[in-house]
């Protein structure tokens, strides 16, 4: 970093003056220049990956969590928990319902537009991108490198795209249980999915029309999901539909389990959970949904039909969806799975007592 100096005393056209140490003023030092920052950045480019000798690798090699089993949460209604200086301040589903409430301008904006009353959650998962073949593209990449084989039988493949890494190692594939090497394996084979999933250009069949209707409707979406969020922004991009979706819940969000990101979706879009919707393909994903008091819109592909009977609604693609759709999931609210209903006992007069005979 190059200092200049403006000097307003007469310049000495002869050989130029020394200056003694009396004529020095007290205020006056020379700054000391900073050493070059390019050896600090060296060592931020050797921290993130991009060293020259790891060219080759896009993403830094850590264990990532798109092969982790998430945990469905909110068995009880539960939520986050925080600390504030008054005390602990525990934020459940019953929490959320009821200070998301909507005021009165957005009552009367919802009577005229209803449409933008609902919240929508889309799953990454087989919902936004087809990541079941990505996965096991992955699988087979890994197996090549360590000289193994993936087994061809249909029924193993889906163990695999729908299980943890630890146990497909471990129990299905049975080829290291060592837990360096299990590390390991773990972080490459998230760095090969990564990898493929930045050549991925094409969504889920029939969602960018869908979510093109949803954007013309003015209802707000979000997507959840365990990537890491530079990946997913990214990919988003080179699909073409990061502008339909108005909130993002990622890794960096550290959400404990499904129903979490879900809740934490909700918030970001400022729509109480019991008026959301949530897109997903796996059954824990919809159990999830309904714990936080969320309606459900299974997919049907990685999942058969007989698996997502508990959802509200099971479509094999988003061609078979309509706006209304969102309506007549609300049309009877009140009598679905963990709603609050009153019974209304009406309190009769007392009837008249006769005490002495009348009758002659």
């Amino acid at each position: 970093m190059d200092c200049l100096y403006r000097i307003s005393a007469p310049i000495f056209h002869g050989s130029s003056p020394r200056l003694t140490a009396s004529r020095r003023s007290p205020k006056f030092q020379i700054p000391r220049l900073k050493a070059p920052l390019t050896r600090k950045r060296l060592v931020l480019c050797r921290a993130s990956g991009s060293d020259e000798r790891d060219s080759g690798n896009d993403f830094p090699f850590k264990t990532g969590k798109a092969f982790v089993e998430e945990a469905i949460g909110a068995e009880y209604g539960e939520g986050f928990e925080t600390f504030r200086m008054d005390g602990p301040l525990i934020v459940d589903v019953d929490y959320l319902n009821e200070k998301l409430q909507e005021c009165f301008l957005q009552r009367v904006r919802h009577a005229m537009k209803p449409d933008e009353a609902f919240g929508l959650i889309f799953s990454w998962d087989n919902v936004v991108a087809n990541t079941r073949h990505l996965k096991l593209d992955a699988w087979r990449q890994l197996a090549s490198e360590e000289g193994r084989e993936i087994p061809t039988a249909c029924h193993v493949h889906r163990i695999i795209v729908n299980t943890a890494a630890d146990y497909v190692l471990q129990k299905v594939l049975c080829w290291e249980k060592e837990e360096n090497i299990l590390e390991k394996l773990k972080s490459r084979l998230s760095q090969l999915y990564y990898q493929n999933l930045l050549k991925l250009d094409t969504p889920v069949e029939g969602l960018r029309e869908w979510l093109e209707a949803l954007y013309t409707a003015g209802t707000p979406c979000a997507i959840a999901s365990c990537l890491d969020r530079k990946i997913m922004l990214e990919t988003l991009e080179q699909l073409g539909i990061s502008k339909y979706f108005q909130a993002v819940v990622s890794e960096e969000d550290g959400m404990e389990s499904m129903a979490h990101g879900f809740l934490a979706a909700a918030v970001k879009l400022d729509r109480k959970p019991s008026k959301c919707v949530v897109f997903e393909d796996d059954p824990r994903g919809i159990t999830a949904a309904h714990n936080c008091t969320m309606m459900a819109v299974a997919m049907i592909g990685a999942h058969p039909a007989y698996e997502l009977q508990q959802a509200d609604l099971a479509v094999a693609s988003y061609n078979e969806l309509s706006v209304i759709n969102l309506r007549r999931l609300f049309a009877h609210k009140g009598s679905s799975f963990m709603d609050l209903r009153k019974q209304i006992i009406e309190k009769l007069p007392s009837r008249r007592k006769l005490t002495t005979d009348t009758i002659f």
